[in-house]
């Protein structure tokens, strides 16, 4: 039955949508776990430079392990790109600090907190450090609430801080509050108490002023001014279970006059330091492969390097590249970048023995094209502690990819002069002659090497498939990767539509427009997109599917250059000898 809009002649406007394209995606996202002094476990961050990277996990203060390493591998992904998951490891002396003598406790995340608020809450705790580590040790927690003649505020330490007095709220007050049913403002103060944070001793990090004991209080804006609720949704320094042990339990406006604000320690400063905090000095590598679990889903996060850890010995960091390739070989949509173990760098002297340790270790690991690996170590520089320190070339190897991107497009090699220059590098663990850089090219091991007037640069693209392939190249990888990405997000648009001329046509010319861009720009020589009859037969249409096939033939990077200078006689036109050298 035809639409009909109008029971008299009349025009009717229909409007069809037919300017789907296929959209931009990003490429440039690294995903790093990492051993760090503060920040939530197991909970994917995104950091856009080094200074949300301190915000969010602090600045580095263990020296040589993997504190200081992890922090160092992620601020040097960050000179590359602007986009980079972090995720804090759970090491196994994890606590938060709190405001108790009766030690610490562990509070991963917020799920973790909201899940067993009740749990947490013992032994007279009250406040808890954001986050685990030693460093809510330096936190204090000052409560001011009202008292009589402002007595309490007038001689509490940090009264400079606060505009007024703790009185009665705005919202308390509508509801005809009076007398004890009243006074129901705290302040609170968050102080950053031995400097950690600051580099300050005493130095308020965070005021909290006229927040209520309503559980239901509203500030002008409306928002949610009930104490704990505010502090555990802003604060960056604490969790709050209780105010003290005399906080109003309150819960509807209506009942507020029927109940009352107590007096007793509810109505005294209370100002107390936090104790209990601890964290692990390494993470182990079932602590990475854990908290890279975070990465698993395609769908619910976005990543395009999963950057290995530099791990102590040479079986770990195998084992560890191994499960980060099983991730990116499902995922399909990302790649895995590790250098070898510390064990076959640090510490060797013999550069012969080097090779042979970063050699045997390439042909432990699996072919295939989602890994790319390095061969080597940086010596950075470490502005935290005030030292060099040695960090894994591959968070910095995925960050030359992730600048190409930026510089020219991801089907372009990352490596040499142009696109593959390294930064912040005061040298490197080994320098490979080019004999070793022959033997680990040949094994699928991406060489490092300081070139005298040219710097540190990468010297090899290629992945770690070990057949002769399109895919054994990074750039190849890459290009597939972004158009994967770009041509099934377009291809949403056609789930639950009919498997007819229209919508195959309608595929195709959203599609060929976005391949014709990449072979303008030099990723591709040619493609077909081939979404038909002949593909789509019956069998597949009764099958409710849609089947396109799309053929591209990939640009190739040039690894290998010969010049031939041909010496001729002067009489000689070169017309006659082009061609015969």
């Amino acid at each position: 039955m035809a639409l009909r809009t109008s029971e008299s002649p009349a025009v009717t406007i229909r409007e069809v949508d037919l300017s789907g394209i296929v959209p931009a995606v990003t490429s440039s996202t690294g995903a790093i776990v990492g051993d760090f002094n503060w920040g939530p476990i197991k909970q994917p961050i995104l950091v856009g430079n080094e200074t949300e990277l301190v915000e969010r996990f602090g600045s580095p203060t263990l020296v040589e392990d993997s504190n200081n390493i992890d922090f160092l591998s992620a601020a040097h992904f960050l000179k590359y790109s602007g986009s980079l998951q972090v995720v804090r490891g759970k090491g196994s002396a994890e606590l938060n600090a709190v405001d108790s003598s009766a030690g610490g406790t562990l509070v991963e995340n917020r799920d973790d907190w909201d899940a067993d608020i009740s749990g947490h809450v013992s032994n007279n705790k009250r406040f808890f450090a954001k986050y685990a580590g030693e460093a809510g040790n330096s936190l204090l927690v000052s409560v001011c609430p009202w008292s009589a003649s402002d007595s309490a505020f007038e001689n509490w330490t940090y009264k400079g801080n606060f505009d007024a007095a703790p009185e009665t709220s705005d919202f308390v007050s509508a509801r005809s509050a009076s007398g004890s049913t009243a006074h129901d403002e705290v302040h609170v103060a968050v102080v950053d108490e031995d400097g950690k944070f600051t580099g300050t001793p005493g130095t308020v990090l965070e005021t909290w002023p006229f927040l209520s004991l309503a559980t239901d209080a509203k500030a002008a804006d409306g928002t949610n001014n009930f104490a704990l609720d505010v502090l555990n949704d802003k604060s960056a320094y604490v969790w709050a279970a209780s105010i003290g042990p005399n906080q109003s339990t309150t819960t509807a406006a209506a009942d507020w006059t029927t109940n009352t604000i107590p007096a007793g320690e509810g109505r005294n400063v209370r100002t107390q330091s936090f104790n209990g905090g601890a964290q692990s000095t390494f993470l182990t590598r079932q602590a990475y492969d854990s908290a890279f679990e975070q990465f698993d889903d395609e769908d619910t996060i976005q990543v395009d390097f999963l950057i290995a850890p530099g791990l102590a010995s040479s079986s770990d960091q195998d084992t560890i590249v191994e499960s980060l390739v099983t991730t990116a070989t499902a995922r399909k949509d990302c790649i895995v970048v590790t250098s070898p173990a510390r064990e076959d760098i640090i510490d060797v002297q013999n550069p012969a023995t080097i090779t042979d340790n970063i050699k045997s270790f390439g042909e432990g690991l699996t072919s295939s094209s989602y890994l790319v690996v390095d061969a080597n170590y940086l010596k950075v520089y470490d502005k935290y502690n005030d030292k060099y320190v040695f960090i894994p070339a591959a968070s910095s190897t995925a960050g030359l990819m992730a600048s190409t991107d930026n510089v020219a497009a991801p089907w372009f090699s990352p490596a040499g002069q142009r696109r593959g220059q390294y930064f912040g590098v005061s040298s490197l663990a080994w320098n490979p002659t080019k004999a070793q850089r022959d033997t680990l090219y040949k094994a699928g091991i991406n060489p490092v090497v300081n070139l005298p007037g040219q710097g540190v640069l990468l010297f090899g693209d290629k992945t770690k498939l070990n057949r002769p392939s399109a895919f054994d190249r990074i750039n190849v990888r890459r290009l597939f990767l972004v158009m994967e990405r770009a041509i099934k997000s377009a291809a949403q648009n056609v789930m639950f539509e009919f498997n007819d001329e229209f919508t195959r046509a309608e595929f195709v010319n959203v599609v060929e427009p976005f391949l014709r861009d990449i072979k303008g720009r030099r990723g591709i020589s040619d493609f077909r997109v081939v979404c038909d009859e002949t593909n789509n037969t019956a069998d597949v249409i009764d099958n409710n599917q849609f089947r396109a096939d799309i053929f591209v033939k990939p640009a190739r990077s040039i690894n290998y250059v010969t010049l031939s200078f041909v010496a001729v006689r002067t009489g000689v036109d070169f017309e006659e000898v082009v061609g015969l050298a």
